[in-house]
Order: C-alpha cells, then structure tokens, then sequence
C-alpha cells in the first residue's frame, strides 16, 4: 500500500479484490447518535457500480430514535413524504481495511437527495460545513478525540438479558493509570490499539481509568473530518472486537453513580504551511487568534451544548469532583473547567472537557468550529484564566438538563447562522423526541422509591 498503513487508494482496493483479499465492502454513513449505518456491499459490485454511481438508503436513517423507532416531526423524512431514499456517495479518500472482519474494507459516504442537492441535517455535512469556513480563511482544523469505556465481563447478549444490571467490571477497583490494570484486560485492549491500527489510525497509548473497568484509547490528532471519520468507526469496531472476545463494553456517558466515560476533545488550528495559529506571544503562549477562539468557545457554550451532550444520560455525568466540568471556565492545565489549555509551541491547543463517550463527533466539532469562530469574527475578548476549584466558584454554569440545553440551542442566532434552520429545527426534535420518551419510561429508581414505601 502506497498511503498509511490500513488506508487504501481505489486501485490498491482494484487490486486486492481482484487478489481475493478483500469480498466485502461497508458503505457507512452516521447517523444523528453518531452510529455507522449502511451496507455491506460486495467488493466487485462496489467497484463496478458504486463507485461510479453511489448506493441508496432509506432517509428515515435521519429520521428515527435511538431504537429506530420511527417519530413525528422531522421535515426531511416522514410518512407524509413516503420515507423515500437518500443517496450515498462514497469518499474514496476514507477508503481502509477493517482488520477485526475477514475480507472487508470500509468507505464512509456523503449524503444528498436524488436531485442532488445536499442533506444538510447530515452530520458528517453539518461538520464539512465548518471545515470549509475554515479554509475559507486558509485555516486548517486538527484535533484529537479521547473516548472513554467501560468494560464488563459478559457478552452483550448476557448484558441484555440482565437487563444491564449487577454486570461484572473488567476491573474490581479504581485503575487510573495502572498497569496491573491494563494489563488484566491486555487480551481485549491490546487486540482493539493493534486492530485500529491495522485500520490507518495511529495510536497513542491505552490507559486505565478511574471507574471500575474503565480504560481509554487514545489517538494521533488530524485534520477534522478524519478524525471524526476514525471515531465513528474505532466505537463501532471497539464494540465488535469486544463482542468477538464474549464480553461488552459501553461509552454511555453516565453508567453509574461513579465517574462517567468522558470524550475529551483536543482542537487547533493550523494554516496552510502547518504552522500553529493557536501559539503566540501571550501570557501563556498563546496568540491573539487563540485568545479570540477561546473566548467565542466560552461565551457560546451555553447555547452549542446541545451539540456536545445530546441524550438525557449526557447531563447526569456533569457532577461536582467527578472530573467532569460544571463551570463555564478555562483554565492552564486545570481539569475543573470546561475548558483546558494544553501543551506549549507548536502543540499549543485547547481541551474541551464537556462530551462523554456517547457524543456524536462531527457535531461536537463543529459545534466548537463554530463557537469559535464566532469569536474571531466578532473579536470576543478572553476572560482571565480561572485557577483553583471552578466546582465550587461562583461562575456561570453549563446547562444541566437535555431540555436547558435544548431550550437555549432553540434561542441561539448563533446556530442559526452557523449550521442553518433546517438543521436547528432537526437537532431540536431529536432532544424532543428523548425528553418525551424518557417522560413516558418509569424507572428502576422509581419503583424503588414507591412500590411498598409510598
């Protein structure tokens, strides 16, 4: 292979087809939860028809909950509209083998409707969006995406059967940074770092962390559709490696009382020659782009968490000393704020502590493109940096419910400019659609509470 490890050009895919190596091709979009939908194509049918001519998929696939039940309200796609087709067109250039399946490479797909015109609500489009504002200005997005999972000892056919209760952790106590931790689960982790690498992304390094068999795999940064691309697959890949060895993992952002999976996101930019836009002269090396960024990411978070944390689950892991932040903040190197400033020179960057391992990468990103580059525009000045304890300082504090959260991307001038109506009016009844669903569900907590005490 003449590229990256893993990454394939369309005649080097010509030819291990035509070798026997390859017999399946996965043509994948993502949808709103940030999951790998599409089809598993045959290799000779992928090169001879799709390639030229792209493939179909039922527009519902925009349109549906997470249990892909279909629900009111969305303009794109309904009963009213026949749940017609969308078409997928394959990016050659996200081209690559999946390792972990016999025989089988993967293309991710841009979406457009048979007259062409693009799905806007798309989110790998919402987040191409972002990244051309950018280049308009001869800027480049990079950025790396830290994701989070625990581990458990049954498979997830066992795991659903128990209903996900009194499940066994890969690890009995805290491993934050073990190596006899890591080690214990070096069987499944070791598989999942060699098996992404088989795939074209360059891993750093895996660690424990602090709830019982919760570990971290962590990535090379790259430029933003990439490393979007690379995360949507590394979660679906995680969990079919998982599932191949008989136990489950999961990266809901909440699991339990104990610390939540986090996905922290580590974003900079670059112009064209690679030189960082973000290192400069100021205080803490820092330049002014970098200060005005930063001060569009804080005075926008508010209004853009929606896109960070989109499920009912998100908000339960915003918890005072669980090292996910409370506070609308930044800090040098502190890990209280939403906010942290990373790094030094050239590898001078921010960290945004607000997603958890259940967000959907492309809109995170271009919630934060967006939010900062409002700040660019608008010349937003940087507050102080905060030091000390933003759990327990009087600042503004981030939205602490999927209805808050909704409600203020509802009022946002800001979203509206950036990503468009339709796609503020699509993302608004998603957070309906799990607001009235959780509305309706009776808990195990409430029958705790109620069935003989009350």
């Amino acid at each position: 292979m003449s590229g990256p490890r893993g990454r394939l050009s369309l005649d080097e895919l010509r030819s291990l087809v035509a070798g026997g190596v390859i017999d399946t091709v996965v043509v994948a979009m993502t949808d709103m939860q940030g999951r790998l939908q599409g089809k598993r194509c045959d290799a000779a049918f992928f090169l001879d028809e799709i390639v030229e001519h792209a493939t179909e998929a039922c527009s519902y696939l925009l349109a549906v909950d997470v249990e892909m039940n279909t629900v009111e309200g969305y303009a794109m796609s309904s009963w009213e509209t026949g749940y017609g087709d969308f078409v997928m067109t394959p990016d050659l250039s996200s081209l690559r083998v999946v390792p972990w399946q016999e025989g089988t490479a993967l293309c991710h797909s841009d979406l457009s409707w048979p007259d062409g015109r693009p799905v806007d609500a798309s989110p790998r489009a919402i987040l191409s969006r972002q990244v051309e504002r950018l280049a308009s200005r001869g800027w480049i997005g990079m950025a790396g995406t830290e994701l989070e999972f625990i581990v458990f000892k049954e498979s997830f056919e066992e795991a659903f059967l128990k209903g996900y209760r009194g499940l066994v952790p890969g690890n009995q106590y805290n491993v934050d940074y073990s190596i006899l931790g890591t080690g214990r689960l070096e069987p499944l982790l070791g598989r999942i770092r060699r098996e992404m690498s088989g795939a074209g992304m360059v891993v750093e390094s895996v660690k424990g962390e602090c709830n019982y068999g919760q570990h971290e795999v962590a990535f090379r940064y790259g430029p933003l559709l990439e490393k979007a691309d690379e995360h949507v697959l590394y979660k679906t890949g995680a969990k079919e490696i998982a599932a191949e060895e008989g136990c489950s993992l999961t990266f809901m952002a909440k699991f339990d009382e104990r610390e939540g999976n986090s996905c922290h996101i580590h974003l900079s930019l670059q112009d064209e020659e690679g030189s960082s836009l973000f290192a400069g002269e100021g205080e803490f090396g820092t330049s002014p782009v970098f200060d005005s960024f930063l001060g569009g990411l804080l005075a926008s978070l508010p209004e853009l968490t929606l896109l960070l944390a989109p499920n009912i689950n998100s908000y339960k892991r915003f918890a005072p000393g669980s090292f996910a932040p409370t506070a609308v903040a930044w800090g040098v190197d502190n890990r209280t704020c939403a906010f942290r400033l990373v790094g030094h020179g050239p590898s001078l960057r921010v960290e945004c502590r607000v997603p958890g391992g259940d967000v959907n990468p492309y809109l995170a990103i271009a919630a934060l493109v967006a939010g900062g580059l409002d700040g660019i525009e608008n010349e937003l000045p940087l507050p102080p940096a905060f030091s000390g304890n933003a759990y327990t300082a009087e600042l503004e504090r981030i939205p602490t419910s999927l209805g808050e959260a909704a409600r203020l991307f509802g009022q946002s001038a800001l979203a509206r400019a950036a990503f468009g109506d339709e796609v503020v009016a699509h993302y608004l009844n998603m957070a309906r659609v799990e607001l009235d669903a959780y509305a309706r569900a009776v808990t195990d907590w409430e029958r705790v509470r109620c069935f003989e005490r009350l």
